[in-house]
């Protein structure tokens, strides 16, 4: 029997369980039944963080970032390109500083982007500054799932 993983769904926050090896199956959600991964970065606030966080099995990489940081602009395409090649043994999403900044206070974000790992609701490892696509896959390989 398969291991069995909680995955939250990026469009209606419903908790999945799926077999760990279905991930690549293009599971849906059972509740909204829309794609399980997006191939890009999930769009993280108040209402949905905690239980993205909290409740996927999958290590998820959150992108702290404001829309007025350059070097956030400059590396937003390279987070997008390695959430499209990284799903589904990752998740990513990203958090507004800006429109967020009790959630940025919570985590002691100073400086901008900054990329933290999540893994069972903790966090687990963090990079300040904005990264080329083969260091940020270099920094997140030793974390993606492994079935």
């Amino acid at each position: 029997m398969s291991h069995t993983l909680h995955l939250v769904c990026p469009h209606c926050n419903a908790v999945n369980r799926i077999a760990a090896s279905r991930l690549s199956d293009s599971p849906v959600c059972g509740q909204c039944k829309q794609a399980l991964f997006v191939g890009q970065p999930i769009t993280l606030n108040t209402g949905n963080f905690e239980r993205q966080v909290g409740r996927n099995d999958l290590p998820l990489v959150v992108d702290f970032w404001a829309p007025w940081c350059g070097p956030c602009r400059i590396m937003a395409p390279t987070f997008a390109q390695a959430a499209s090649e990284l799903e589904p043994w990752m998740r990513f999403g990203k958090l507004d500083t800006e429109s967020e900044p009790a959630l940025a206070g919570r985590f002691n974000i100073r400086s901008i982007p900054t990329l933290a790992i999540f893994r069972n609701g903790r966090e687990i490892a963090r990079q300040s500054g904005a990264l080329d696509l083969g260091t940020l896959k270099r920094w997140l390989q030793p974390h993606l799932y492994k079935i």
